[in-house]
């Protein structure tokens, strides 16, 4: 290590610091290449800012618009000193800056993963001053720099890759030049900016946390998630002449939130995970996919893979009976699921939007008790589930006689309500309790070994209970109830409990480094669904992608194929009317299942790749494909358009012989051909709205 230098190079990643004489600290390098001297000039360098901070009272410098740059005392901190560590993820650095007027002090931490091209970046903040600080922004990792590579401008060669996203519309990818979003290249430094920010308790109600930056000429990509279940905020902005990206949870500005710091508290920023590779977008996924297997809870659920049969999606639609329930135990059972949930409606024998809250069985729905129909689903060797939605009670739920306003979200003196639900506030100790006592009463008295988590509300900007802002107290609340979380799989380390949030609305890897599975969307249309299905390896592994598949009543094979094909490669979510279906039909559906218990020990190691690019829901062909060693399965839907032919670019197959055969479904029309010359696999699919899935073998 230099006196005025921290070069690191680990895990395929390169990282310069620089600390002037002056004490000045910047981050002149993250990337996937070494640093290049001279890539910078001199006078641009004071713009290379490890940490923007913004505090209530201080100035801001610069034309920076709604720009969280230039940033007091952001620009007067100074290096304080400098720690690094080896642990048992890997390498650690932590790097200690000092504000001499206010006394406000940070570490930024930057965590490094043994043989994945990602780093966990956060900060810490202390007040050591006689005078509390108010804290309006602090970015989780900031980097300039992004378009130094290549001898391009910035107009021509760089991409952002962003995951639009909504109810029944998750993961709808979309890539753009920056002058496409606004944003060209027409001075050093502007007051435009390139950025996503999300406000509430559903992380994902508009855009995934997370983004893929590509360098088109230089052939490099940087990526980032937010691993928050709340507000966060990131964006691209023009300083010195080059791009920068400041990356955060929830802002002021953006977010109604700050913090007030008083002598000797601290206070952590949301984390992120940031990455480079040489490549692009399916490099960067492969990463990201290594990443988060590493850092999500070891269970046994992501080894095994069991097959979830529910009740709810084009099936009962939460009317559960008794009556109704036990012929499709029958016929879930029959077609090899290993789970059955019974998903929304348990609790109350009528219309139950609204009362939910107590979580006591129905016994006008189940006369013999609920307890006789979990029983029944375990002698059909399934484990038996149930749906809850414990983060909310419904404004006429019979429990609220047992609360006060303290359990829940308040905002001007009155409580939080949205679609006729109070938000529960999971500080409270005595919302914890009463969550705890359900999930005993499920686990234990009932036997449940899957719960579906479902949360259908969005809290808004937060709460002003034991807060100094709304997104002070919201900040806290979701902290407070991944806690809980944690202490429930402490408690249960076997029982399953499924991330729904009206489908895929809490998408986000501090929700899902806890979570073994994931539901991806409430999307009712099974041939919309198979874009979602497509795309969601980008936003978290395979094995916890739960995917609809729900054969309808009134359809045919081929229906019942592009369902079955929907979900084969990721995690399958059975549901539909199985018992009413033909014994053809039905037989579809179990050679499926079958199929996909011989892959699913794949599914688990594999990373993801798509051969025809990120998937919309207007194209015609769509594509998704897993890679394990020499093995390659490739899901194909058709869709739309008059070609009933598709090529499948597979550069990594140059110079390698393959053996390639239809795994599902057997005996119905499919044929392609391998051309090795040009690397491609031509898929011949004759009629509209049809679904393969192929497997290759790998040669030499």
């Amino acid at each position: 290590m230099k006196a005025d230098r921290i070069e690191i190079e680990e895990n395929g990643l390169y990282l310069v610091l620089e600390v002037t004489e002056e004490k000045d600290v910047r981050l002149l390098h993250f990337a996937a290449q070494p640093y290049r001297e001279g890539s910078i000039q001199e006078q641009h360098q004071p713009g290379y800012r490890l940490l923007e901070l913004q505090l209530s009272g201080e100035d801001r410098a610069e034309y920076h618009g709604r720009t969280h740059r230039a940033s007091y005392p952001g620009l007067r901190m100074i290096y304080a000193g400098y720690r690094e560590e080896r642990n048992s993820l890997g390498r650690k650095l932590e790097i200690m800056l000092a504000d001499p007027v206010t006394g406000i002090g940070a570490v930024q931490h930057l965590q490094f993963y043994d043989g994945v091209q990602v780093v966990r970046s956060w900060v810490v903040l202390t007040t050591n001053g006689s005078d509390p600080v108010d804290v309006e922004y602090v970015s989780s990792f900031a980097l300039s720099g992004l378009d130094k590579e290549g001898k391009q401008d910035r107009d021509e060669k760089m991409r952002i890759n962003i995951p639009h996203h909504g109810w029944q519309s998750e993961l709808q990818w979309r890539t753009y030049s920056l002058p496409e979003l606004g944003m060209s290249h027409m001075k050093d430094r502007g007051s435009k900016r390139v950025s996503c920010s999300n406000t509430g308790s559903w992380s994902a109600a508009e855009h995934v946390p997370m983004a893929v930056l590509e360098n088109t000429e230089a052939g490099t990509g940087l990526f980032w998630q937010i691993e928050h279940n709340g507000s966060w905020h990131w964006e691209i902005i023009e300083q010195a002449d080059t791009l920068t990206v400041l990356i955060s949870g929830p802002t002021e500005h953006d977010n109604h939130w700050f913090v007030r710091l008083q002598l000797g508290q601290e206070f952590t920023s949301v984390p992120v995970a940031v990455g480079a590779v040489q490549g692009g977008f399916a490099e960067a996924a492969a990463q990201l996919t290594v990443y988060r297997r590493i850092i999500r809870r070891p269970n046994a659920d992501n080894r095994e893979l069991r097959i979830i049969f529910n009740d709810y999606m084009n099936c009962l639609w939460g009317s559960p009976t008794t009556a109704k329930l036990l012929p499709l135990i029958d016929a879930a059972a029959e077609v090899g699921c290993e789970y059955f949930c019974i998903d929304a409606g348990w609790y109350a024998d009528g219309e139950w939007w609204d009362g939910v809250g107590e979580w006591m069985p129905s016994t006008e729905r189940f006369p013999e008790g609920i307890k006789y129909v979990l029983d029944y689903i375990r002698s059909k060797n399934m484990i038996p589930g149930l749906w809850l939605e414990l983060e909310v009670m419904g404004i006429n739920s019979p429990k609220l006689k047992d609360t006060d306003d303290s359990w829940f979200f308040m905002r001007h003196g009155k409580r939080v309500k949205d679609r006729s639900r109070y938000q529960l506030d999971y500080r409270n100790p005595q919302v914890r309790a009463h969550a705890d006592e359900v999930i005993h009463r499920l686990v234990e008295d009932y036997g449940v070994g899957y719960i579906k988590m479902d949360y259908n509300i969005n809290a808004g900007i937060g709460t002003e209970t034991g807060a100094d802002s709304f997104g002070d107290g919201l900040l806290q609340h979701n902290r407070a109830y991944l806690a809980w979380l944690d202490s429930i799989f402490a408690r249960y380390p076997e029982l399953v409990i499924e991330n729904c949030s009206s489908g895929g609305m809490r998408m986000d890897y501090a929700m899902l480094s806890r979570h073994s599975i994931q539901s991806t969307s409430d999307q009712e249309d099974y041939i919309k669904y198979a874009s979602i299905a497509a795309a969601s390896p980008a936003a978290l592994t395979p094995e916890q992608s739960a995917v609809w598949s729900y054969p309808l009543r009134e359809g045919d094979d081929e229906e019942v194929i592009f369902n079955m094909v929907n979900a084969l490669l990721l995690r399958v979510h059975q549901s539909g009317h199985l018992a009413e279906l033909s014994p053809r039909r039905r037989e579809l559906v179990k050679e499926a299942l079958d199929v996909y218990k011989t892959i699913r020990q794949d599914i688990r190691e594999s990373l993801p790749f798509w051969p025809l690019g990120l998937p919309t829901p207007q194209d015609d062909w769509i594509s998704l494909g897993l890679r394990n060693g020499n093995k390659r399965y490739i899901a194909v839907w058709r869709t739309g358009g008059e070609r009933g032919t598709v090529d499948l670019p597979l550069h990594d197959l140059k110079g390698k012989s393959a053996n390639i055969r239809c795994l599902y479904p057997q005996g119905y029309e499919c044929s392609w051909v391998w051309d090795e010359a040009e690397e491609k696999l031509q898929v011949n699919l004759p009629r509209v709205v049809t679904a393969r899935l192929l497997e290759i073998q790998i040669g030499e």
